[in-house]
């Protein structure tokens, strides 16, 4: 509940900032910085090296090592941010980019150090399941980003002073951080070599995983810039942004779920039962979110961007839809994966997958952009075959845990969104402000009536609000 209402808050502030950059900047601008945090956030996938789901395991295991790693793990990130600035100024270069692009990307890296590290903490509360700390941090972060970026552009600041006033709200998350880990009384942070090794040793599988997913981005970003042209980039920078927060709460129940499935991994029993406590309403949300973006996608486009520059974004959208449906579902088998000690095999898979959706993006693209002038639409399309890919993949490697049960609500589910979608295309047209909750009436009643929706769930939830989960720790 703290992470929703974290998320919830931090969404607001991100639509906000959204909002005010998209309208501000122009979308050539908008795609340029697209594509510069599309590029520092794979370096800093590289600098992270798989730590945070490790010390999240680890620490969840054994509380004592807390500060032990994580000092060693802010030391690591620091001189690894570094390091990586020579790296990315030579491969922007080889790519072809202008010297201000150059230049802009090692900035962001810099700037974006301090809320890196800030955020880093988060980690270690999520372990001890202070899951209120980690939210409050994220919320700091996104306020102090939004108060200093819209001060920024009233000021007439463009994208080089976005990036300093950036790294001020880094600063301010990163002396918070501090402060709510030493109110915790945890461990003294403190970093040893031997830390450090661990951490490199057994971080790698977790970075080979993280890499193949932050590659995808990066790689659709740089495709997309060459092949189309940066007002497109602009259209799918802001469908992103939007879909970011649609995956809200998959990332809420695989964040919250990942400590007690870490403790759990020993227990077939236990496990299978903390996995089915969240599988089947994170399944239901993922049904409801993707049946809305498809049914509204035009409704967030013109509140945050303006349909007038960015109705593009909102076929994009569209076609993410499915997307959104197969993201949710293998972001938490893979929290589930990673919690049972597979995430080499995972690895391997998602890897595969990348290439596969890759390769896609370089037909589908040109084809988008001929046939429809937007080639983003390519790219939403492709990734439809890689997380088929990965559905598939993550089924069968956690197939302890998935059985005949797990499938058949997979399939009430499925039952009530398409039944949903048929309704509300059977209404004549209508404010959004009426369909909306017309939606949300429909696919709940429809849950209810093909059995995706138990009586034992609404018990849950309810209980929820009144005591902590029965889970033991």
């Amino acid at each position: 509940m703290h992470l929703g209402i974290g998320q919830v808050a931090t969404t607001i502030l991100t639509i906000l900032l959204s909002a005010t950059l998209a309208r501000t900047l122009s979308p050539s601008d908008f795609g340029l910085l697209y594509l510069l945090t599309s590029i520092a956030t794979f370096a800093y996938v590289v600098i992270d090296w798989g730590h945070g789901p490790y010390i999240i395991r680890e620490t969840a295991r054994h509380p004592d090592k807390s500060g032990e790693l994580m000092g060693s793990a802010l030391a690591a990130r620091a001189a690894a941010a570094l390091l990586a600035c020579p790296v990315v100024f030579a491969t922007t270069w080889l790519l072809g980019y202008d010297m201000r692009t150059r230049l802009l990307t090692v900035a962001l890296i810099l700037c974006w150090l301090p809320q890196y590290l800030g955020l880093s903490f988060g980690w270690v509360f999520r372990s001890h399941e202070r899951m209120d700390r980690d939210a409050a941090l994220n919320v700091v972060l996104k306020l102090a980003t939004l108060i200093g970026s819209m001060a920024c552009l009233a000021l007439g600041g463009h994208l080089f002073q976005l990036v300093l006033v950036w790294s001020v709200a880094g600063c301010l998350t990163l002396a918070i951080g501090i402060a709510m880990y030493r109110n915790l009384q945890l461990p003294k942070l403190r970093a040893t070599m031997s830390a450090v090794r661990e951490l490199l040793r057994d971080g790698a599988p977790m970075l080979v995983m993280m890499l193949a997913v932050a590659v995808e981005p990066f790689v659709n970003a740089n495709i997309l810039y060459k092949m189309a042209s940066p007002e497109v980039v602009g259209w799918y920078g802001a469908a992103w942004n939007i879909a970011g927060t649609l995956l809200a709460p998959a990332s809420i129940l695989g964040a919250a779920m990942y400590p007690r499935l870490s403790t759990a991994a020993g227990d077939a029993h236990e496990f299978k039962r903390a996995f089915d406590i969240s599988f089947r309403l994170l399944l239901l949300l993922a049904v409801l979110g993707a049946v809305g973006t498809y049914l509204f996608a035009d409704v967030p486009v013109e509140l945050i961007f303006g349909l007038e520059k960015f109705r593009p974004t909102a076929d994009n959208l569209r076609a993410f839809a499915p997307v959104l449906l197969l993201l949710c579902v293998d972001i938490f088998l893979a929290g589930a994966i990673l919690a049972a000690g597979k995430s080499g095999r995972l690895a391997s898979v998602k890897v595969a997958s990348v290439l596969l959706t890759t390769a896609l993006v370089f037909v589908l693209v040109p084809i988008c952009q001929t046939r429809f002038a937007n080639g983003g639409l390519g790219v939403m399309y492709a990734m439809v075959v890689g997380e088929l890919l990965m559905l598939v993949a993550g089924g069968f490697l956690i197939r302890e845990v998935v059985d005949g049960r797990t499938m058949g609500d997979v399939c009430r589910s499925l039952i009530a969104g398409g039944a949903t979608i048929v309704l509300i295309r059977l209404l004549p047209a209508l404010t959004p402000v009426l369909t909306i909750p017309m939606c949300l009436l429909a696919f709940g009643g429809l849950s209810l009536l093909v059995g995706a929706v138990k009586r034992s769930d609404v018990e849950m939830l309810l209980a929820s609000f009144r005591k902590q989960s029965p889970l033991p720790r």
